[in-house]
């Protein structure tokens, strides 16, 4: 197989694009590096593009090595033929590839393998002629073996008639055609196993979607459904129509006394053998497709999460309720450290709200607090309220914000929240938490596996390889694309830049305590195991807020900072004056200009981004959370009301946002807009501030219906 055109064609690229992308990646330089410094070899291949090729090419190379192992198993039991050979090696997926392989294949103890043994091979291939002159019990006497277990004619023609069912079963023709119909034309069903039991999963109790339409959630939905032991789900297919394709190619000429024979064992095939193995083959692709849409979607949700905009230069309060064990209160500054910490008791069983407040207009007061950031699980709505009255009686001005605290309880148990805050416990290093999320984000959700973030569907029944392997290269994307300031980011964070990891990451900062801070990028190359390929891989990911370069401090590669010299020498700019530079006429020189300084012109125009805004923060375009004043509860709520949110989650039918009320409202994809499209994430993203209207509130089952036609 041409793996390279094969992939060129899938992805809709050049074929010197993929050459180029495959060649760097072999050599061992990481996607976000390719991404962003050779977008001039790659035809500026971004992050996603060069992740599904190399998974496309990983696939196709696995294929390859399969087919030849095939190949060879084949030739070593000397049947290998030239036909067998070209359709192996023509094949374009793994199931086709099995599929030829299968009568070679060596098999368990089966009926056909235990009448082989007993010598039965010649019947069946005196039925499979269908050349019989007289009644097939005459010749099965022959066969008649006490030693073998073969007492009788009958024991003989069924031992024969197993053969030949697993003779049509291994035949890849006709597999391919029964999978392909089924397919096309089988339904999925569903039903209760008992209907009295009320469950999440009522709607499947009767239910049934043809294959070829199931949405990828339901196909979820129903693996989960039946893994709890609440419903019975099957494929049904039109066996009559699969039954006359296979008498028509197995039957090649009627003949009284082996024609019924061959139906008998036809059936048999198809009912014991194929059905099953084919319903399993296209419900485990179901669920496959399933599994990559839902993590595709929990992908892009997890990637606007963690880019959403730092509130820098803020003394945060995180607040972490709770009912019997207390409110956990922590004080950080601006630079995520903590000040103080307390516990205080608003809410029930002790409502000691006049107490609670004091103490945390003391706070306020003290460390000059500007913001409280409150999570959002248990006791949320009881503290929320209690905030707005302590913003009532504060003489400073103070605003709070509803934070998603997926994950933080995950991470203040964890060992890496020990060796962080080894004098805090566990409540007071989720507040901790809580409060940083608001200040970076980024920072600090990395410390989080990204399957406890909750803004995925599903998450615990999909393949958890695949699922971490994809988030972590989202996390991946998510840290490179910003840039982590070396002399303050955590290990956590560090292990994320391209080229680091987690011991050299432990390497850096253990480096930094020692001698105090980085000054330049080329002060890397001292850290232990950090050598020049690891050096090249994250040098431009890496940044020196104050360093010895002003470059450091920007997303121009050290590689690329003799042509920004020239750039700036070019255009008549000092180094230590870029604001004074007119960048957007730079820019429209950039072919002209990379010429004289002889870079390419893609990595020309990078510099002269780098150098307009030197640090820049791509998050800064995102929209902001919410400030909030004031509480609202679910009783205020009434239809026709407008209201401003927040978009928490992206699911395949619809959108939760966040409206103030503790209760997410659902947005079902055919309320978001009145053009048609095929996924929410289409128009809409995880923290995107949109207008909503209430359509209806369900109080007894706590649910709030949105839309967003208004």
């Amino acid at each position: 197989m041409d793996i390279i055109g094969k992939i060129t064609e899938e992805l809709g690229v050049r074929r010197a694009q993929t050459e180029a992308a495959v060649k760097l990646i072999e050599e061992g330089n990481t996607i976000p590096f390719i991404a962003r410094y050779r977008k001039e070899a790659t035809g500026a291949l971004n992050d996603e593009q060069l992740r599904n090729l190399n998974e496309r090419y990983r696939a196709l190379c696995n294929l390859e090595e399969r087919k030849e192992h095939v190949l060879a198993t084949i030739e070593e039991l000397e049947m290998l033929t030239d036909e067998i050979r070209d359709k192996i090696l023509a094949a374009e997926t793994m199931v086709a590839v099995e599929d030829l392989y299968r009568p070679y294949r060596p098999k368990k103890k089966t009926r056909a393998g235990m009448a082989r043994e007993k010598g039965l091979g010649p019947l069946a291939d005196h039925i499979m002629a269908m050349k019989a002159t007289e009644p097939v019990e005459i010749k099965a006497k022959e066969f008649i073996n006490e030693e073998k277990g073969v007492l009788t004619e009958a024991d003989a023609i069924q031992g024969a008639l197993d053969i030949i069912a697993e003779v049509i079963s291994d035949n890849a023709d006709y597999r391919e055609y029964i999978r392909k119909n089924t397919c096309k034309e089988g339904v999925i069903q569903s039903s209760a196993k008992s209907l009295e039991e009320k469950s999440v999963y009522e709607m499947y109790y009767d239910y049934s979607e043809p294959v070829s339409k199931i949405a990828g959630h339901r196909v979820l939905a129903l693996n989960r459904g039946e893994a709890e032991k609440i419903l019975n789900v099957k494929l049904v297919v039109n066996t009559d129509k699969i039954m006359t394709y296979l008498e028509r190619h197995v039957i090649k000429k009627d003949n009284q006394y082996t024609t019924p024979l061959l139906k008998e064992a036809i059936s048999d095939s198809y009912i014991r053998l194929i059905a099953p193995s084919i319903e399993r083959e296209i419900r485990n692709e179901l669920t496959e497709k399933a599994e990559d849409g839902a993590i595709a979607v929990f992908g892009k949700n997890l990637k606007q999460l963690l880019l959403q905009p730092p509130i820098a230069g803020n003394v945060v309060l995180g607040w972490d309720p709770a009912f019997r064990t207390g409110c956990k209160l922590s004080v950080v500054d601006p630079t995520g450290k903590v000040l103080d910490t307390a516990v205080i008791f608003p809410t029930a069983p002790q409502n000691k709200v006049k107490e609670s407040i004091a103490e945390v207009l003391r706070l306020v007061n003290k460390y000059k607090v500007d913001l409280i950031s409150v999570g959002n699980g248990t006791a949320s709505r009881e503290s929320e309220a209690v905030i707005v009255d302590i913003i009532r009686q504060s003489e400073r001005p103070l605003r709070y914000v509803i934070v998603n605290e997926a994950g933080a309880s995950v991470y203040s148990a964890s060992s890496l929240a020990t060796e962080e805050f080894p004098d805090l416990d566990v409540g007071q290093r989720s507040a901790t938490s809580i409060a940083r999320r608001l200040q970076d984000p980024l920072s600090e959700l990395v410390k989080i596996d990204p399957k406890s973030i909750g803004v995925g569907q599903y998450q615990h029944d999909m393949n958890q390889k695949k699922l971490s392997d994809s988030l972590d290269g989202v996390v991946e994307s998510c840290v490179n694309s910003v840039g982590v300031d070396v002399n303050t980011a955590s290990a956590a964070l560090l292990e994320h830049v391209a080229g680091v990891g987690k011991q050299l990451a432990k390497n850096i900062v253990a480096y930094r305590d020692k001698n105090g801070s980085f000054h330049s990028r080329k002060e890397l190359l001292k850290v232990e195991k950090l050598g020049p390929k690891a050096y090249e891989q994250c040098a431009g990911f890496l940044r020196i807020r104050e360093g010895d370069d002003l470059f450091d401090n920007t997303g121009v590669h050290p590689e690329s900072y003799k042509a920004a010299e020239l750039l700036l020498k070019e255009v008549g700019i000092a180094k230590s004056d870029l604001a004074s530079g007119n960048w957007k006429d730079i820019e429209k020189r950039a072919g002209e200009l990379s010429a004289l300084i002889g870079v390419g012109e893609m990595t020309l125009k990078d510099i002269i981004t780098e150098l307009e805004k030197p640090g820049r923060d791509p998050r800064e375009e995102m929209p902001r959370p919410i400030l909030k004043k004031d509480v609202m509860e679910m009783s205020d709520l009434e239809p026709g009301m407008v209201l401003k949110g927040t978009v928490r989650n992206v699911i395949d039918f619809g959108v939760f946002v966040d409206i103030g009320v503790h209760q997410d409202g659902l947005v079902h994809i055919s309320q978001i807009t009145d053009k048609y499209i095929k996924h929410p994430l289409d128009v809409l993203s995880v923290g995107d501030i949109v207008d909503v209207r209430i359509m209806s509130v369900d109080m007894e089952k706590k649910r709030i219906s949105l839309t967003m036609k208004i």
